[in-house]
């Protein structure tokens, strides 16, 4: 409990930082390091294999089991390939926050809705902070193509 209290302070702390600095010396937005940084400073091992483990058991997409992406062009690239059951494309939602994932991290998540088709309505969670894995599954009732 202690690693995440820090582990929110720091983000506050950094948050402040850069939101203090002129806009033309803010880092470019599709690299930022720092939510990575944080985490590694703090010992949390993004892929540690226990935590991966004890995450299967749940249905991928879920906060227990959040799909691991690599930054906000990881959620969108993941999202454009998620099919319904019949093979359309659903219709996205807004991306809102989901708390604290398996994996220690901020995860969002998105509410996905199919229609008639199968699944229908969904809510899938994402964790952004996993640049080094690239998801090939796909969340229950859903086709990844």
């Amino acid at each position: 409990m202690r690693k995440l209290r820090a582990l929110f302070a720091a983000a506050a702390a950094a948050a402040a930082v850069a939101a203090a600095a002129p806009a033309s010396a803010k880092p470019p937005r599709e690299q930022s390091p720092v939510p990575r940084d944080l985490l590694a400073g703090l010992d949390f091992d993004l892929s540690d294999a226990r935590a991966v483990a004890a995450a299967e058991a749940h249905p991928l997409g879920s906060l227990q089991n959040p799909v691991r992406v690599g930054g906000p062009e990881g959620e969108r690239a993941y999202l454009a390939r998620l099919r319904c059951a019949d093979g359309s494309a659903p219709r996205i939602g807004s991306r809102g926050p989901a708390g604290v994932g398996a994996y220690g991290s901020i995860v969002s998540a998105y509410r996905i809705d199919c229609g008639a088709a199968a699944p229908g309505a969904a809510q899938v969670v994402m964790d952004m902070y996993h640049s080094e894995h690239a998801e090939r599954r796909a969340p229950a009732g859903f086709i990844f193509r």
